[in-house]
């Protein structure tokens, strides 16, 4: 019976010499298939066994675009002010802070220019980790400078969202990013440079009524929540029970209000289609 009994033979580890699997080895998707985080990295985070698109931000998707993760990347110093001097929980000012130093992020958008598949492209992408990815005046005006290079440059303009849409701390500031960043596209759209809008889970709020939704080609993930209002508060405004799906990337796409979805380890390859086909 030694098979169920511990013998001076067998190994002996001290509780104190027991190891932990480190934290991060293993990723569970919600259906709870479990990949190891190096495949899923391979995978362009992306589980095999249900598709699910894990939610990631600029490092990743820049990686995943640019040539050899190669890219100038622009007005990096940007920070938020506090023009309303808006205090919460904590002052504005003390949490943007408090989340540069958590996130080594500075603020809810990267803007950066680089090479993908050889093709000259700047892309903007949005980081819901600051602060949910809410639009505010930098998230504005960084996106607006970037479309600026793409028109100096005549460089095609990719815009990546990811948002819970306008930042209440900055209120009025944050509501006209919409029009400025609108504007900025109406420019690159009388230039005649293609821009393409990759809406990835969730793109939500004003973000979803300015940019998200005007590219020359609306774009989406499988999976993504797309919409302006949250479906709770719809359910609760209208009183109804929603359809099944909706507000997913492929409800919306059957109605009319994307051009196709795309699986994420095809990105690249099928944006570099796509520009080729708009640049003959």
């Amino acid at each position: 019976m030694a098979w169920f009994k511990r013998t001076d033979k067998g190994i002996k580890t001290s509780t104190e010499e027991k190891k932990d699997t480190p934290d991060g080895l293993w990723y569970k998707t919600p259906q709870g298939n479990i990949i190891h985080t190096r495949e899923l990295k391979n995978n362009s985070y992306v589980c095999p066994d249900d598709e699910y698109h894990v939610k990631i931000g600029s490092k990743e998707y820049f990686e995943i675009l640019f040539d050899e993760n190669k890219f100038t990347e622009l007005d990096t110093n940007m920070v938020s002010g506090d023009p309303l001097k808006f205090v919460d929980t904590k002052p504005y000012n003390s949490r943007i802070e408090a989340t540069i130093s958590k996130t080594e992020l500075k603020d809810a958008v990267r803007t950066a220019v680089g090479k993908m598949n050889n093709l000259e492209l700047v892309v903007a992408c949005m980081d819901f980790n600051f602060i949910g990815g809410s639009m505010g005046s930098v998230v504005g005006e960084k996106i607006s400078r970037a479309i600026d290079h793409s028109l100096k440059n005549k460089i095609p303009f990719l815009m990546i969202s990811k948002s819970g849409g306008a930042r209440m701390m900055e209120a009025g500031f944050s509501l006209m990013q919409m029009a400025k960043t609108s504007a900025k596209l109406a420019l690159l759209d009388k230039a005649a440079i293609p821009y393409i809008s990759l809406l990835t889970d969730p793109t939500t709020g004003g973000v979803t009524a300015s940019y998200a939704m005007l590219g020359d080609f609306n774009i989406a993930e499988p999976g993504a929540l797309i919409g302006f209002a949250g479906p709770r508060v719809i359910r609760e405004t209208i009183g109804k029970d929603l359809p099944k799906g909706f507000q997913s990337s492929e409800f919306v796409l059957e109605h009319g209000f994307l051009d196709f979805i795309i699986d994420r380890r095809q990105l690249k390859n099928r944006l570099t289609t796509l520009l080729n086909l708009l640049k003959n």
